[in-house]
């Protein structure tokens, strides 16, 4: 009876300024001619107060995942899930016996160097835990930079893979509080 008398929690953004960097669960944004909704946040911790975001963002027929990170500019990549064996080198066994991922790979008939190799701290924001998982991760861009193939190591047994796009900010429009 008494809630109507509290203080509102004020929201962690500037609703007259909305940016990529202020999406959370909930909220649309506009890409590609379609009305994206962000379903999961997603938090990594690379260590040194370096943070970045992933967002599961759904259109309704279509699902990506939208990772935003901030080093010198803003990093957008949208990615999916891709089956590891789609990439012609056979990661699991590479990393096995060289105990560090391969300097390129193959992926749908492109070249990917390999730009960085991570090793962070994961936690799924949408669950509301405080659990963090670690993790390694490793990048692989095309020769244009255009496109990216990321493969993330859970444990011995568990890597998984992501290929998409590098986008920029301008592609993105109209953010929505969810």
């Amino acid at each position: 009876m008494f809630g109507f008398f509290k203080k509102k929690k004020e929201p962690e953004y500037d609703v007259t300024n909305l940016s990529l960097r202020d999406l959370n669960f909930g909220f649309i944004v506009d890409y590609d001619d379609k009305s994206w909704i962000v379903k999961e946040v997603y938090e990594y911790d690379w260590g040194n107060h370096n943070f970045s975001k992933e967002y599961r963002i759904d259109s309704g027929d279509q699902v990506g995942y939208l990772n935003v990170s901030e080093q010198d500019e803003l990093l957008l990549t949208l990615t999916n899930p891709i089956k590891l064996h789609k990439i012609d080198e056979d990661i699991m066994a590479e990393v096995k016996k060289e105990q560090k991922p391969p300097r390129q790979i193959h992926y749908n008939g492109e070249i990917f160097h390999l730009d960085e190799d991570s090793a962070g701290y994961f936690r799924d924001c949408s669950k509301k835990t405080e659990d963090w998982e670690e993790f390694v991760s490793w990048d692989y861009y095309n020769e244009d930079e255009d496109q990216i193939v990321s493969i993330t190591q859970w444990d011995e047994f568990n890597i998984e893979a992501h290929a998409g796009k590098v986008l920029k900010e301008y592609q993105f429009s109209n953010i929505i509080p969810g």
